[in-house]
């Protein structure tokens, strides 16, 4: 067992299952979460607009990405998938607060970003189900996918923002 690809796995289990997790709470109420409804209102309450679309898009993410990224399978879109999450949980409720977690800041978001990303960039590993079946993409599309996740966060922060704004005027 090579450490490098035992280290991966490790990273993988634990930042897949951390998110999938808090997409079970959203979608399903697991462990004290939301539920879905719960989180659609959280969803609106933050500006997103149409809230059940973001609502589930975002559980989602978390739950499938984060199931994906713990098993290794399908790993650059499951890492692509919850890099744009990190990005708009970070941008819609952890930035104001500043950095420390202690503060409900974004330190965290972004540790398990960071963890995702790194993932992405060094690839599933051995011990995954892409190594199993094969799948792997190139080192370009790994980079475009991780430049494909930041900014689809940043424009998924952007865009129901517009959306209610012009509402509000309206």
């Amino acid at each position: 067992m090579s450490t490098f690809d035992a280290a991966l796995l490790v990273l993988r289990l634990g930042i897949g299952l951390i998110f999938a997790v808090h997409g079970a709470q959203k979608l399903f109420g697991w462990w004290k979460g939301p539920g879905f409804a719960g989180w659609q209102g959280a969803m609106s309450h933050m500006g997103f607009r149409p809230a059940r679309l973001f609502a589930g898009i975002s559980a989602l993410a978390e739950f499938a990405g984060g199931l994906g990224l713990a098993l290794g399978l399908l790993t650059p879109f499951a890492a692509t998938l919850l890099i744009g999450q990190s990005v708009v949980i970070i941008g819609s409720a952890h930035w104001r607060s500043g950095f420390f977690n202690r503060d409900n800041g974004f330190e965290f978001p972004l540790a398990l970003g960071t963890g995702v990303a790194a993932i992405l960039l060094a690839g599933p590993g051995a011990y995954s189900l892409d190594a199993l079946i094969g799948f792997a993409v190139a080192p370009e599309v790994e980079i475009a996918l991780f430049v494909v996740g930041i900014i689809g966060g940043l424009a998924t922060l952007l865009v129901p923002r517009l959306g209610s704004h012009q509402t509000a005027n309206a």
